[in-house]
């Protein structure tokens, strides 16, 4: 029964009092502030001191993303147009260096076939290297070529401008090539302009100094000089004849006062070698 009294005693104002009321409250703070400037200078104020700095605070993390944003926007483009170029440049080093090597057998070829020219007395067939000893110079190597190619051993093998050595051993597909700068080959030559008779030796460890030493040569005429052509010559048992080997490079007298030795360059590049020809006739057929 209190409970009931106590809910009744209670003053209820209709809603559309309360929204009469605050309208009027509305309209009234308008006009004032309109005529006045009660509210307008201390909400200036307090305004200025917290809206304005956290204003200015929000423009300068705006401005600060939007220049992270076109900064992460350039630096993926850098980074596209790097990626772009590495591959331009990758495809360039490629055909360029297929470039290279196609004008460095261009060039061996061209030796090749002036070599062919040049010793047209002999029948020759073409061959490529294939395999190779350790170390920096082709002392002993083989080629693509073998007996089913009409391949057979001592046959002499040329390249770049004159002699490369000789074959030592043969298989169905395949050959072994000593060249002339080998330690244990010995190649008995002549000068061209004189014909007087010498021996080249091979000297794997005298090569990287890029020459090849001669001995036993008999000049008692003093003609023999730097500069001169050495070829193989007619008394060789394995070599044919007029072969290019190299040019006198140094020439000195023995201690015997009868004979005399020095070094020569050779015309044929040990170290860089790729093609060969090979004269299909033995010295025995020869003579």
């Amino acid at each position: 029964m209190a409970r009931n009294r106590s809910n009744k005693n209670k003053i209820k104002i209709p809603s559309k009092y309360i929204l009469l009321i605050l309208a009027i409250l509305c309209v009234s703070m308008m006009v004032v502030s309109y005529i006045t400037d009660v509210f307008t200078g201390p909400l200036k104020i307090v305004a200025g001191y917290t809206v304005v700095p956290f204003q200015k605070g929000i423009e300068s993390v705006g401005s600060w993303l939007t220049g992270r944003s076109d900064d992460i926007r350039e630096l993926q483009a850098l980074r596209e147009e790097n990626d772009s170029l590495k591959l331009s440049m990758d495809e360039l080093t490629i055909k360029n260096n297929e470039l290279l090597q196609d004008k460095y057998e261009l060039s061996e070829l061209r030796q090749l076939y002036e070599l062919d020219q040049k010793y047209s007395e002999y029948e020759k067939v073409g061959a490529r290297v294939i395999g190779k000893d350790t170390g920096n110079w082709f002392s002993t190597f083989l080629i693509d070529k073998g007996s089913n190619d009409g391949i057979a051993v001592d046959m002499n093998v040329m390249a770049g401008s004159g002699l490369v050595g000789i074959i030592t051993e043969v298989g169905p597909n395949w050959a072994t090539v000593k060249s002339i700068i080998d330690d244990d080959s010995n190649v008995s030559a002549m000068i061209q302009s004189t014909s007087d008779n010498l021996i080249v030796e091979g000297d794997l460890e005298l090569m990287n100094e890029g020459f090849i030493k001669f001995s036993q040569l008999i000049d008692e005429d003093d003609e023999v000089k730097q500069g001169d052509q050495i070829v193989t010559s007619h008394i060789s048992s394995k070599y044919l004849p007029g072969i290019s080997v190299g040019y006198i490079t140094e020439i000195s007298l023995d201690a015997n006062n009868l004979t005399k030795s020095g070094l020569l360059t050779p015309v044929v590049d040990f170290k860089h070698m790729s093609t060969v020809l090979i004269i299909k006739e033995l010295k025995q057929q020869k003579e």
